[in-house]
Formats: structure tokens, sequence, C-alpha cells
């Protein structure tokens, strides 16, 4: 049986765009590299090539068995996608909704990931992404003063998660409803930073953090029937 890797970074860090959307793919799938070369017919030495060295420049044919292999397309593991909104592919024939628990919307939740603020202002709500981490059952990010998700701040407001996979053309999505706080007490700062992953894409110097406390936590599935 072969052993599943826990994290990408025990089989070599992927360096160019390419390698990185293969590693990031297999790992959304649970499947190591040597069963993902064995799914697209070739060695596992050349798999290590195609994620570790940026100047891989693999051919159609390697590419359409690579997407198959991996359940996606050739499109998205080539970048074709990056600069377009998530869901432009079809539906499918028989979808299925399905409503979920609010315990499966907190495994979804899970622990961090990127979700959609929506945040009330004097010209009508704005919805602003933020990196956000579930600790101790709220939702928190960090984020500085004076910008759009700090407004939050003494606000009921919704929070959004979701997850599209077109080549299956099934998602899910998580929607929160609560109040946002600022977290002032030090000792709630220094557990935020020690138990949350509080790195912002954004970068520059965030010091200020807030909570939102779930009151309604609602989600759904869609799956093809």
């Amino acid at each position: 049986m072969t052993e599943r890797p826990s994290s990408p970074a025990v089989e070599g860090r992927p360096m160019g765009d390419l390698g990185r959307r293969i590693t990031q793919r297999r790992t959304e799938l649970g499947l190591s590299r040597q069963e993902t070369a064995a799914r697209a017919g070739m060695s596992p030495a050349y798999l290590r090539y195609l994620e570790e060295r940026p100047p891989a420049d693999p051919g159609a044919g390697t590419l359409l068995r690579l997407a198959g292999a991996l359940k996606t397309t050739v499109w998205h593991l080539t970048g074709g996608d990056t600069e377009l909104p998530p869901g432009l592919g079809r539906a499918a024939r028989t979808p299925r909704f399905t409503e979920l628990t609010e315990a499966e919307c907190r495994s979804l939740l899970s622990t961090h990931g990127v979700g959609r603020l929506a945040v009330p202002a004097d010209a009508g709500p704005v919805v602003v992404p933020v990196n956000y981490s579930v600790v101790e059952g709220g939702i928190v990010f960090r984020t500085a003063p004076g910008t759009t998700p700090a407004q939050a701040d003494g606000h009921q407001v919704a929070f959004e998660a979701d997850r599209i996979d077109e080549a299956f053309s099934e998602g899910w999505s998580v929607l929160v409803r609560g109040p946002a706080t600022a977290v002032t007490d030090p000792d709630d700062v220094a557990l935020l930073e020690e138990q949350a992953y509080s790195t912002p894409w954004a970068g520059g110097r965030r010091d200020l953090w807030l909570r939102i406390e779930p009151v309604s936590v609602t989600g759904r599935r869609i799956t093809v029937a």
C-alpha cells in the first residue's frame, strides 16, 4: 500500500507555476506523487521534474493525461483561468442541492482560508476578501485600522466562504452571520497570534484583530445527482 504524504513539502517544494498547480490539485484529491504518476501513465521521477523544475514545458498529450488523472482541465493546470472568476463551466445536467448541517459548515470552514466579508457602509454594503482563521469557534482575521474590513467592528456582518470544482460541476458555500468586534485584550491577542494562521496575503503591517461571533451558520452543497 502506497503511503500518502502528509504535505507536498515531504516530496520536494514545487518551484514553477505548473508544479504548484499540479501539487495543489493532487493534494486536494489526497493523491501521492506515485499514485498520480500511475494514473497519468508516467514515471514518478518525471512527475517530480514537472512539479519541482520551473523550466518544465510538457507537451499537450502529457498535460491532457495529467488533467485527466487529477480530474481537472488543462486550462486550470496551466493557469489559463487565473484572472477569471470561478464558475465559468457549465452546470451539470442533473444538479442536486443539499442543505448542510451546522457541524458540516464548521468542518468546511476548517482552520483557515480566504472568505468574503460583507461590511455595512454609508453608501451601502461592501464585500471584501479576507484571510481568516477559525479559533475557538469564531471567525478571526487581521487587518489595519482605517481599512474597509476594520469598519466591521461593532456591526452585524456576514461572512461567506465557498469552494467550486468545475471539473466535477460541484461545490459548496457557507454563510456566517453575527457581530464583529475588535480584539483588544492583550491575552486574547496573544492567543490569536499563537493559534491563528495570521499572514494576510495583502502583506504589510496589520495589527488589528477582529472576531466574528457566529450567530447563524448555514450552507449548502451542489452535487451531480
